[in-house]
């Protein structure tokens, strides 16, 4: 065998050895995902207080996150606007997150959070697992996806404002974010995502996902199975009934959007909705389960 022909047999072997490690270390992108560093993210948010719509605690929260984003090297646009609540007008924030595309990439896939608390004029509210889990697991996604640049440019991080009601959920009441994002995005624009993971509520001790029964059932099924291979399916189940969230909206224009909630928080709306109601082995559990579902279904579908 000559020179030559060795010489190519080494190539191709390097080739198909880098193709290999490359493919095992996507494999494995959830394990890189760390649920200490989600609760260090809802440490900071809960250190600002109650952060409802329009409050300076509110306004901090943007910008660290921003931040965060940034480190990442997220590229973070704010979608403003102002609509009528109980409360007379309100302004309201989305962030909008997009990682730098790669050749003719685009954002296909939505990962969304509220970051906002709900509105409590007799008690202190900080929202620490409803409002604070999925900013912080959201950010987590984000630096762990960094990693991944062929994924992340897939995907499009969503920060909704506005999600709690003033009053009662309605059309004209609560999801301000969301039925906002909704509306912009259009029939045209929803045609660009194949799908979305709402987060809210991840982080409790107990964890107990519980998918609302008007989840999108070829995504439910494909998350019950990425708890699966992660031996984690103890921890997911069926609520016994709809959802109103911020997956609502975005299913209404026809992207099919998963609601991952554990209902079974019982300091829901209360002032004990405080950070030591939280583990992050709860959080690693969400995020992880969510990675390996991005990896090995999401892109598929």
């Amino acid at each position: 065998m000559n020179r030559r022909r060795v010489l190519l047999i080494f190539v191709l072997f390097a080739s198909i050895f880098r193709e290999d490690s490359a493919r095992a270390a996507q494999a494995k992108i959830w394990e890189e995902f760390s649920g200490e560093k989600v609760l260090a993210h809802v440490q900071r948010l809960v250190d600002f207080g109650p952060r409802p719509p329009g409050s300076e605690a509110l306004e901090k929260s943007r910008d660290y996150i921003e931040g965060q984003l940034h480190l990442s090297t997220w590229q973070v646009s704010r979608q403003s606007f102002t609509d009528e609540t109980p409360r007379g007008k309100v302004r309201f924030v989305n962030l909008i997150a997009r990682f730098p595309a790669h050749g003719n990439d685009a954002a296909s896939f939505l990962l969304c959070a509220h970051y906002d608390t709900k509105t409590f004029d007799t008690i202190r509210f900080v929202g620490a697992n409803d409002g604070g889990s999925g900013t912080g697991l959201l950010l987590e996604l984000g630096r762990v996806l960094a990693q991944r640049p062929d994924l992340a440019a897939k995907i499009e991080l969503v920060f909704f404002d506005g999600e709690e009601a003033y009053e009662n959920f309605s059309g004209r009441d609560g999801l301000y974010g969301s039925r906002y994002f909704a509306r912009q995005l259009g029939n045209g624009g929803a045609n660009q995502f194949r799908g979305g993971i709402l987060f809210d509520m991840v982080g409790q001790r107990s964890l107990k996902i519980t998918l609302p029964t008007n989840s999108p059932a070829e995504m439910a099924r494909d998350i019950f199975a990425s708890a699966e291979a992660l031996k984690l399916r103890s921890h997911f189940t069926y609520l016994d009934r709809e959802m109103i969230d911020d997956h609502t909206p975005l299913n209404a224009i026809g992207i099919p959007t998963i609601d991952l909630i554990d209902f079974s928080f019982p300091w829901w709306h209360t002032a004990e909705d405080t950070i030591d109601k939280l583990s992050p082995q709860s959080l690693q559990i969400v995020g992880s389960v969510a990675l390996y579902y991005l990896s090995e279904f999401a892109p598929k579908r």
